[in-house]
């Protein structure tokens, strides 16, 4: 909480001097990624500082779940196979430990600011079943790579015309 208060001053700070030696107004947000459980469990305070949340999936599920991206392919197969895992967590965001996080997050950064902004990034944002999910808890955007942009539209437009 108190590094994104330190962040914002220095943005302000350095966009007010930018605008001013070049007489320009730009509108801008200052922001944050939520990337570790911890700022997911304390958006609240993080959101007294922050206009907008990102939740950096990736991250928040190799943080959440303790497993490394690089070393998963080691047991990942038998963990599917077994159904200790029902899906690749770090192909379909996972809805009832990640994304309780993600729900959580959202929700307590909008008590403090109702009107802030919350997307994620990662791969998990051209996942048909993950922005479906995305757009049940609130989220505003969605963003992934480049040849997902367009699974990444069809989702959220089905997601939203069934509500």
């Amino acid at each position: 909480e108190a590094e994104i208060k330190i962040m914002r001053e220095l943005v302000i700070k350095i966009a007010n001097k930018v605008q001013k030696e070049n007489k320009v107004k730009i509108e801008y947000m200052v922001g944050t990624m939520i990337e570790i459980p911890r700022a997911a469990l304390t958006a609240d305070e993080i959101a007294e500082s922050a206009e907008f949340f990102s939740f950096g999936t990736n991250d928040l599920t190799q943080m959440t779940f303790g497993y490394s991206r690089d070393d998963i392919g080691g047991f990942l197969p038998d963990y599917l196979d077994e159904k200790i895992l029902p899906t690749d967590p770090f192909q379909q965001l996972d809805q009832t430990g990640v994304g309780q996080l993600v729900k959580l997050g959202v929700e307590r950064g909008r008590e403090t600011r109702p009107n802030l902004k919350c997307g994620i990034c990662g791969e998990h944002g051209g996942d048909p079943e993950s922005v479906k999910f995305c757009a049940k808890v609130g989220l505003d955007y969605v963003s992934c790579s480049p040849y997902r942009v367009p699974i990444a539209r069809l989702a959220a437009a089905q997601a939203a015309i069934r509500g």
